[in-house]
This record gives structure tokens, C-alpha cells and sequence, in this order.
């Protein structure tokens, strides 16, 4: 926490120069992007933001995919499944889902895939809920491949989630300057979509040891991005405070403030409190950890009381193996003590019915 104060203390004595000066050189016509005429100013990400109710939901992968190709890919794409369970999700009043795309998908077939995620966005809406779409991620494996993907390894958390564009892609700007086309097509196509909620660029810049080798492809995404200028605001969440260099870039090109935050309560009402200085709407995109002590029951009617958006790791216990703990694995595959995250049971039934009941009520439900 003393590596967050310092952070924002340095960040409360550099914004108006950085936000004036800050440019960004890419490749290709447009040699130096100003970022920050186009971001949004602090007026505009509030009044966006009371336009919309609390926004609450889950980070989504429908149960029978182990990770973002088995989602999108045209073999595996699962409509079927998709309805049913933001079906339950509506049922507890979330009306926010966080999806994770891949640029694999787009790259082996654009239209086909852009045709998935019009598919998908038509029955999120039929369930009233709109999505944060991602499209870069450093976590987990680095290595991606189109076509089957692996079966889920027993009782491993996010056994089978892929890295996008991965490793060392993610830090050789002559590779991933080629990810351009696929991040303006797919945004260009939306850009004006009210299913959309948000465009989550790039989620945990930095994980798995990159630290800022990530930080070129942050720039890049976001100047794309700029380029397009869609209707709805840009954003890349917080999450590890050690990272200075990554969370100023961060947290100073965003709309709207996105974080991440696994702790109990009093670590968890800390980050807003400092994070409230930015003078921006606060979205939690990931918490809910039980054994960490991150439970709705705490942090739930934390982030309704500060009007700060509520989206939890996971919706339907299923191929991701996200109910086990990270690092805990349970060789044999068998129920965890506790589940880690995760809010339903495959057959629709809740893993804690207080917890929706809770859910229920705290959304007007």
C-alpha cells in the first residue's frame, strides 16, 4: 500500500504537464499521436457514468471453454451455453459481464469472428447486460495455437488461459505492431455499439515476469485505439503497485479508472480512497476470492456504498478450473475446502444461494 501512495502522490504532482506534453511515437502514417487530446476529460467519463445504473457482473467464459480460442473459435463457439448461463446472471440483476477476446480468433477468420462477437452481444443484450470487451492479456500460458485446445489439467486454476499476443510478442514491437489491423477492425466494427460498455485494452500488463517490457505494446494499444475514437471510453486496470512506470502510463490515458483488487475489506476501501484522487469513475473489474477473504459479503456493499462498479472473477464453475485457488492445486481434481471464484454450479444452482440472495438485493432484485 505504501508503493499505491507513492504512486498516486507522484502522480497529483505530474498530471496537468504529463497530460499536456505526453505523445507517443508509432509506426506507420500517423508518426506521433497526441493521446491525450483525445482522452476523455474528467466531466465527460462522470457523465457517462451516472448514465448508466451501478454497473455489477462477472468476468465471463462460458463454462464449456477453457480460455478465449475456445470461446471464439467457430468449431467451439457455444451460443447455446452462452444464453443459459447469462440467463442465471440476469436472474441475480448483473448487468455487466467482462469478456476476454484473442487475436488468434480474428486472424484465422475476421469476419467470422466478428460475426461470433455480434452473436454474443446480441444475447447479452436480450439478458439487458452490456460487456467490457479485452483485448490484450499477460496472464497465464504464453504460448497460443488455433484449433483444439488443451483438455483442463485437474484441479489447476486457469489451466488452459492464454496469453495474448504472448511471449515474446507482447515485447517485440516488430510482431505486435502487426496487431493493429485486428484491434481497429474489431473496434471500428462496435465503436458505435451501445452493447458495448467499455474497451478494456490490455488486462495485467507486466504478469509473468514481463514488467515493463509490456509497456511499448500499453502505448501502441492505446494510441490504436485514439485513432478510432469509439463512443465508448478506453481504459487499462490497475493492479500491481510496484509497477510505477506501468500504472502512470495507465491510470493517466484512461477514462475511466479500472482496477483490480483482491484483498479484504480495509486494504480494499484503502485503493479507493487513493484511487477517488483521479477525480474519475471507478470500475473493480476483478475481485472475489473467498480464501482471501474478498467475498461479496464484504465487498459487495463496499463497492455499492462508494458507487464504484462490481466486477467478480467468474460466473459458472466450468472448464477454466477458476474455483480453484491460484497455486493451491488439488492433484486429483476433487472439490476444493472452498471455492476460489465462480458464482454458479454448471446446473445453474448457486454455490452459496446467501450469496445471491445478497446479489438479488443489493441489485434491486
Amino acid at each position: 500500500m505504501k508503493n499505491l501512495l507513492l504512486f498516486l502522490l507522484l502522480l497529483g504532482a505530474t498530471t496537468g504537464s504529463f497530460a499536456q506534453k505526453t505523445k507517443i511515437k508509432t509506426k506507420g502514417p500517423a508518426a506521433t499521436v497526441a493521446l491525450q487530446e483525445r482522452r476523455w476529460s474528467a466531466e465527460k467519463a462522470t457523465a457517462w457514468y451516472k448514465a448508466h445504473p451501478w454497473m455489477t457482473g462477472a468476468n465471463f467464459t462460458p463454462s464449456t471453454a477453457i480460455n478465449q480460442l475456445e470461446m471464439w473459435q467457430a468449431d467451439t463457439f457455444d451460443p447455446t451455453t452462452i444464453d443459459r448461463e447469462l440467463g442465471w446472471a440476469e436472474g441475480i440483476g448483473f448487468n455487466t459481464m467482462r469478456v476476454f477476446l484473442h487475436s488468434l480468433a480474428w486472424q484465422q477468420d475476421p469476419k467470422g469472428f466478428k460475426e461470433r462477437l455480434n452473436t454474443y452481444l446480441g444475447l447479452a443484450d436480450k439478458h439487458r447486460i452490456q460487456t467490457i470487451l479485452v483485448f490484450f492479456d499477460d496472464c497465464w500460458n504464453k504460448e497460443s495455437k488455433i484449433g483444439p485446445q488443451p483438455a483442463p489439467k485437474p484441479g489447476i486454476h486457469n489451466s488452459g488461459w492464454l496469453q495474448d499476443p504472448g511471449d515474446p510478442a507482447s515485447r517485440d514491437s516488430a510482431t505486435f505492431v502487426k496487431l493493429k489491423p485486428y484491434v481497429q477492425d474489431v473496434m471500428r466494427s462496435f465503436a458505435t455499439d451501445k452493447r458495448v460498455l467499455l474497451w478494456d485494452l490490455y488486462n495485467e500488463p507486466g504478469n509473468n515476469g514481463k514488467l515493463t517490457s509490456s509497456l511499448p505494446l500499453v502505448r501502441n494499444v492505446f494510441a490504436w485505439a485514439r485513432e478510432v475514437n469509439p463512443d465508448q471510453p478506453l481504459s487499462v486496470g490497475l493492479w500491481n503497485w510496484d509497477f510505477e512506470a506501468l500504472n502512470k502510463y495507465q491510470a493517466l490515458h484512461s477514462d475511466v479508472i479500472t482496477y483490480h483488487n483482491y484483498d479484504d475489506v480495509a486494504a480494499h476501501q484503502r485503493v479507493i480512497e487513493l484511487l477517488e484522487t483521479h477525480g474519475r469513475p471507478l470500475i473493480c473489474t476483478e475481485y472475489m476470492a473467498r480464501p482471501r477473504n474478498s467475498r461479496f459479503v464484504t465487498i459487495l456493499p463496499l463497492l455499492k456504498k462508494q458507487n464504484v462498479g462490481a466486477i467478480n472473477w467468474g460466473l459458472v464453475d466450468g472448464k477454466t478450473n477458476t474455483k480453484y485457488q491460484w497455486e493451491v492445486p488439488i492433484a486429483d481434481g476433487g472439490e476444493p475446502v472452498e471455492w476460489f471464484h465462480e458464482v454458479f454450479r454448471r446446473d445453474g444452482t448457486p454455490y452459496h444461494p446467501n450469496e445471491t440472495d445478497l446479489i438479488k438485493k443489493l441489485n434491486g432484485r
